[in-house]
């Protein structure tokens, strides 16, 4: 038994029955309410010591603030202690003068009250007067000065007496508790997707035609925690937002309205989630106020829902249909409400799974990205500015021939010079060259052009990638249009032997041009 305690703990029962040993489902005790539903609030002040005076200092507000019977009673005690005063006093007056002894033998005695004999007399007596109903039988005489100044007295007394006493039950009466009464919550709060967002809702309405002016709802978390620096908070009180900012917590309460609270970073249910759930205790309570249209008297309506009655999954029926002219609300689905499918994690969880989804696809997409950033967008702009600075290296070294020369080189190749320096190619997918010109004229140029090596243009490429990838370098050195690549290669430069010049093997026009220059 004790190991089964242990392990199930101790709100599990153990039955022993015919058919073996089964257990029963989980007793869970009744939740203690900081809020009833009915808006009353479940806290009793104790120990008050000597601060109960301050209870008789405004005793107008607690006359009103306590309960109906309470008021009744004090009600007919106070008149009755009243009443029963002023007649021993009436009565007093008629002993001392001698009217009971005397009145109604002598006709020669004239009382203070006329027709007053006994208490019962005196009794009826200030009744007629405090009422004003005046029958005229029994009246003051103007031999009593001490009569007259005792009625002055009942008059004021009476007067006040009434003010207070009939106040007080107006007020109690048209108090705006009752109209908080045809306003109407929820049994219970759910949590469920909203524009894809996870927000806790739950309903209220209005069964009058009446409207609530100015109406406003809150929404107070109470749950007890635990400070960083070790402090209890029994009770803590935490706000929960339901459209402040947006003004999305005033209302215009003509028909039912679901009330959301949206559940984000922010948010004390951000680690919420349907497992959780089950394990935490807290209460909501919800605080709807307003100005009564009819009366102009504030009113405030409270409920509250605990973690019993907060449903995860969980979407309200519609309650509002078109009829005829007008609008219908079937109250007879207030309250009711049907499941649907959403994650059973919180909003925490589901944003740490989101932002490791999205750091696990990022490599992916640059590893898969990779080559065609090397192979495209570095090779063509390689490419592009080799070329440019090719077809710039060739110009400066074109200016070294003769003028002729220079003129029929450029009227030939000029457009080609051009497209170099613009990365493009000659139509037909060839790209200009040297071996355009005369073979004189190519050896020339390949003699006055230096050899450029190829650890220099390596350099050229390195300080023109990306990421300094020497192979990948060397793959683009073949895609390069045939003019660029030239220079890769080591280009043969022919040297003339000692015994003869290079113009000897020029034609005989050429080496007229020459010798005239």
């Amino acid at each position: 038994m004790a190991a089964l305690r242990k392990k199930f703990g101790e709100d599990y029962q153990v039955v022993n029955t015919n058919q073996g040993i089964t257990f029963s489902a989980q007793v869970k005790k009744k939740r203690q309410r900081f809020v009833e539903k009915n808006g009353r609030c479940n806290v009793q002040h104790g120990n008050l010591g000597g601060e109960t005076s301050r209870y008789i200092s405004d005793l107008f507000t607690t006359l009103v603030d306590l309960k109906w019977r309470w008021n009744l009673l004090i009600f007919i005690l106070t008149y009755t202690v009243a009443w029963l005063v002023m007649a021993s006093m009436w009565w007093v007056i008629a002993f001392i003068r001698g009217d009971l002894s005397n009145g109604g033998h002598e006709e020669s005695h004239i009382p203070c009250v006329a027709n007053v004999y006994n208490f019962p007399s005196a009794f009826l007596f200030f009744i007629e007067t405090e009422a004003t109903i005046g029958y005229g039988y029994r009246y003051i005489t103007e031999k009593c000065p001490e009569g007259i100044i005792l009625f002055l007295f009942q008059s004021l007394l009476g007067s006040i007496v009434d003010a207070f006493l009939i106040g007080c039950m107006f007020i109690k009466m048209s108090q705006p508790k009752k109209r908080a009464e045809t306003l109407m919550f929820s049994q219970e709060a759910v949590i469920s997707q909203r524009d894809g967002k996870l927000c806790l809702m739950f309903r209220v309405g209005n069964l009058r035609n009446s409207h609530m002016v100015s109406a406003q709802i809150r929404c107070k978390l109470i749950k007890s925690r635990q400070t960083p620096e070790g402090e209890f908070l029994p009770l803590d009180q935490c706000e929960l937002d339901v459209g402040f900012g947006t003004g999305a917590d005033q209302l215009f309460l003509v028909s039912p309205l679901t009330i959301c609270h949206e559940i984000n970073t922010k948010s004390p249910f951000f680690d919420l989630s349907q497992r959780s759930l089950m394990n935490e205790e807290f209460e909501i309570v919800v605080i709807l106020e307003g100005i009564v249209e009819t009366t102009g008297m504030t009113c405030q309506a409270r409920t509250s829902y605990t973690e019993d009655e907060v449903l995860w999954g969980h979407r309200f029926l519609p309650v509002m249909s078109l009829e005829e002219g007008f609008f219908r609300v079937d109250y007879s689905q207030f309250h009711n409400h049907f499941e649907v499918n959403i994650p059973p994690y919180s909003v925490k969880e589901h944003e740490e799974k989101s932002s490791l989804t999205t750091a696990n696809s990022l490599p992916a997409a640059l590893t898969s990205s990779s080559p065609q950033l090397g192979n495209s967008s570095r090779g063509g702009r390689r490419e592009r500015l080799l070329s440019a600075d090719y077809a710039d290296h060739i110009d400066d070294k074109t200016s070294r021939l003769p003028s002729k020369l220079q003129r029929m080189n450029s009227t030939k190749d000029e457009h080609h010079w051009r497209g170099l320096k613009t990365g493009s190619v000659l139509p037909g997918g060839k790209a200009s060259s040297t071996g355009d010109l005369p073979l004189s004229i190519q050896r020339l140029r390949s003699s006055s052009i230096p050899v450029v090596k190829k650890e220099q243009l390596d350099e050229q490429v390195q300080l023109l990638s990306l990421d300094g990838d020497v192979e990948e370098c060397e793959m683009d050195k073949h895609r390069l249009p045939k003019a660029i690549s030239t220079i890769y290669a080591p280009t043969p430069v022919q040297i003339p032997s000692k015994g003869g010049r290079p113009e000897d093997n020029l034609p005989a026009k050429l080496r007229r041009m020459n010798a005239d220059r």
